[in-house]
C-alpha cells in the first residue's frame, strides 16, 4: 500500500496521545485521592493541558510546514517519552502541571503535523474524510486502551496507593517506539509548502481566515462538540464514583467503555456517511446525546447501593450501562466537520486550518472541564452534566446554519478563504 509505513506512523503517533491526554480525568480522581487535591484544583489539569495546546498551535500552526512536519512531530515524541519517564517518582502536585503542560504543547505539535499530512496522503475529499474518520477511530481505541491499563494499576483496597503511576514506563517505552517508526518513515512535504513567503504572511493568512463567516461557524460548533465531550470523558470517572457509587476500578473503566463506543460509532459512521447526508445523521446523533442525559441524570438521582465494593460489571445497575452508550452518537461530529472544512481547502492552507481546528478544540475542552468542575463541587454531578444540554442545542442550530453556508458556497463557487 502507498505511504504504508507513514501512515502507520500517524496511527501509532495518534494512540499514543490517546492514552496521555485521555488519562486527565483519571488523574484528576487520582489526584483527590492521593494528594487531597479538591475537584476545583484538580480541573486545572484539564487547563493545563489545553492552553498549552492552543497557544503552542497558534503560534506554531501557519509555519509548521516550514519547519517540517515530520521534524515537528519528532520534537513532540521525543519530549513525552522524557517527561513520562520520570513520572513514576512523582511525589507532588506539580509533577502532573508539568505532565499536562508538555503533553499539551507537544500534542499541538502532533496534531496540526497529522491533520497537514493528511492532505499529502489522500487525493480527494473522500479519502481524506474515510482516513480521518479511521484516524479519529485509532484515537478512540487509545483513550479505551488506556482507561483498562490504567484501572489495571489501580488498587482498590488503598486509595492512597501510588502503584498507578508505574503504567508511565509503559507509555514513555510506546511513546519512544513511535519516535523510531516515525523516524525511518519518508514523507514527502513539497505540497505542504509554498515558496517564497515569509512567517509573517504565513500567519497573517491565518489570522485572515478566522474572519469568514463559514469559518467562525465552523470553530464556534468546534468548540461546543468539545465542551461536551471533554466534560463527559473528564469528569465521568469522579461521576461514576461519586454519583453512582462505583468502585474506583470500576468507574475508570466507565470512561473506556465510553471510547470503546466512540471508537464503534467512529468506524460505522464511515459507512453510513455514505448514504446518509451529514447534517441529518449528526442532527440526530445530538437529538440522541440529549436523549441519554435526559434518561440517565433522573435514573442517577434515584440509585441507592448498599455495598459497591463488590460491585463488578456483571451485578451492576442499569444506569451504569447507559451513559457510555453516548460515544456512538459524539463519534461521527469531530471528524466530519474536520473532513469538511480541510478537503475544501488547498493542501498548503492546511497547517493553518489545523491550527484553529487545535485551537478552538483544546479552548472548548478547558471550558467544559472546568465549568463541569466547579458546577459539580458547588452543586452535583447530575446537574453538572444536565448543564450539557446547553451546548448539544447551541451545536444543533450551528450545524444547520453551517450547512446552508456550505450550500451557498458551493451554489456561488466560491472559495471559503
Amino acid at each position: 500500500m502507498k505511504n504504508a509505513a507513514i501512515k502507520l506512523s500517524l496511527f501509532f503517533n495518534y494512540f499514543v496521545f490517546a492514552i496521555l491526554l485521555n488519562c486527565v480525568g483519571i488523574v484528576m480522581l487520582q489526584m483527590q485521592l492521593n494528594f487531597g487535591v479538591s475537584k476545583s484544583d484538580a480541573s486545572i489539569l484539564e487547563g493545563f493541558k489545553d492552553l498549552p495546546i492552543a497557544i503552542a498551535a497558534f503560534i506554531f500552526a501557519s509555519f509548521l510546514p516550514k519547519i517540517g512536519l515530520k521534524k515537528s512531530m519528532l520534537i513532540a515524541l521525543a519530549l513525552v517519552t522524557i517527561v513520562c519517564s520520570i513520572m513514576p517518582f512523582a511525589d507532588a502536585f506539580w509533577y502532573f502541571k508539568l505532565l499536562f503542560f508538555v503533553i499539551g504543547v507537544s500534542f499541538a505539535l502532533i496534531k496540526v503535523s497529522v491533520f497537514s499530512t493528511i492532505g499529502l496522503l489522500t487525493n480527494n475529499e473522500k479519502e481524506h474524510s474515510s482516513f480521518m474518520n479511521f484516524l479519529e477511530a485509532i484515537f478512540m481505541s487509545g483513550v479505551m486502551l488506556g482507561g483498562f491499563v490504567f484501572s489495571y494499576f489501580v488498587n482498590d483496597a488503598d486509595p492512597k496507593s501510588k502503584e498507578w503511576l508505574q503504567i508511565y514506563w509503559i507509555i514513555a517505552g510506546l511513546s519512544f517506539l513511535a519516535f523510531l517508526l516515525l523516524l525511518f518513515s519518508k514523507l514527502d512535504e513539497k505540497e505542504a509548502k509554498i515558496e517564497n513567503t515569509s512567517l509573517e504572511k504565513d500567519f497573517k493568512e491565518m489570522i485572515v481566515m478566522i474572519a469568514k463567516p463559514l469559518i467562525i461557524v465552523f470553530i464556534l460548533s468546534i468548540f461546543f462538540y468539545v465542551m461536551i465531550e471533554q466534560s463527559f470523558s473528564t469528569w465521568m470517572p469522579t461521576f461514576y464514583k461519586e454519583i453512582l457509587r462505583a468502585p474506583t476500578s470500576l468507574a475508570i473503566q466507565a470512561g473506556s467503555i465510553l471510547a470503546g463506543a466512540t471508537f464503534l460509532g467512529r468506524l460505522l459512521s464511515g459507512f453510513v456517511l455514505l448514504r446518509v447526508k451529514w447534517i441529518h445523521f449528526l442532527s440526530f446523533c445530538l437529538l440522541a446525546i440529549a436523549t441519554i442525559v435526559l434518561l440517565v441524570m433522573p435514573l442517577a438521582k434515584n440509585i441507592i447501593i448498599e455495598n459497591n465494593a463488590t460491585m463488578t460489571w456483571l451485578n451492576a445497575p442499569f444506569v451504569l450501562y447507559l451513559l457510555p452508550i453516548m460515544g456512538l452518537f459524539l463519534a461521527p461530529i469531530y471528524p466530519t466537520l474536520n473532513s469538511t472544512i480541510l478537503s475544501s481547502l488547498p493542501k498548503h492552507m492546511h497547517s493553518s486550518m489545523s491550527g484553529l481546528i487545535v485551537v478552538f478544540s483544546a479552548l472548548g475542552g478547558t471550558t467544559g472541564s472546568i465549568i463541569t468542575g466547579h458546577v459539580f463541587e458547588s452543586f452535583n454531578g447530575t446537574t453538572a452534566f444536565y448543564f450539557s444540554l446547553i451546548p448539544v442545542s447551541l451545536i444543533f442550530i450551528l450545524l444547520w446554519i453551517l450547512n446552508s453556508l456550505i450550500y451557498k458556497n458551493h451554489s456561488n463557487s466560491d472559495v471559503v478563504v
